[in-house]
């Protein structure tokens, strides 16, 4: 199996390959340090490859300029526009106009059917966890798991790193709001983690109610958190 190096120069290669003039010299100049670290920090540990994933996109923008996205994922059924961006750029040194200017294209390509996310670069470089756990949320919405077994193990993991996220015990609410699924289903996955020893029911009253649940010792050292 490939590891990140050999995988992004072929990943690269490959673009720089398929361009010609300036969308080749852009993908040259523009492909750098924070690009890079993107790759190595968030989606490689993430996804394992780079299939899908196209670097320095070339868009429009609301007055038919070119504009180019870091990365833009675009399976069959839709697009994700990925930006790294960086403090002094983006924040420090924009002007009223450029600011102006980045909200109107944001919304331009929202409306052309891209969704777009945006990533600090502080939190690529030194958060990368938490990158990696939001980009899997939003991920979670758009791809289905290829098997059943892939679906429950993805849900197990991610009701428990929800449940750490939420610093609190977590709720049948939380888990219908999270997966948008119904009050039954969610109420049926917490009962398998506690089945499996991963979480536990806190019961409230005398009426033993139980309203949520917590994370066990047995569900931290289960390897999926």
């Amino acid at each position: 199996m490939k590891g990140f190096k050999e995988a992004h120069s072929a990943f690269i290669e490959d673009h720089l390959n398929k361009r010609s003039g300036e969308r080749r010299g852009r993908l040259e100049r523009g492909h750098g340090h924070a690009e890079t670290l993107f790759a190595q920090n968030i989606w490689w540990p993430l996804k394992g490859h780079f299939d899908e994933l196209h670097p320095e996109y070339e868009v429009p923008d609301w007055r038919g300029r070119s504009y180019f996205a870091d990365f833009v994922f675009a399976p069959k059924l839709w697009r994700i526009l990925i930006e790294i961006k960086g403090f002094s750029e983006h924040v420090a040194n924009m002007d009223r106009r450029k600011y102006c200017n980045e909200l109107n294209r944001e919304t331009f390509l929202s409306g052309m059917g891209f969704r777009v996310i945006s990533f600090a670069y502080d939190d690529v470089a030194q958060r990368p966890d938490l990158c990696i756990y939001l980009l899997r949320i939003l991920l979670n919405r758009y791809e289905s798991a290829n098997a059943n077994v892939e679906r429950v193990f993805f849900a197990d993991n991610e009701i428990l790193r929800y449940s750490l996220f939420l610093a609190r015990p977590i709720r049948p609410i939380d888990i219908s709001r999270y997966f948008s699924i119904d009050h039954r289903t969610a109420v049926a996955r917490l009962k398998r983690l506690c089945h499996k020893g991963w979480l536990k029911p806190i019961i409230r009253g005398t009426g033993q109610r139980i309203l949520s649940y917590e994370v066990t010792k047995q569900g931290l050292d289960s390897g999926l958190i």
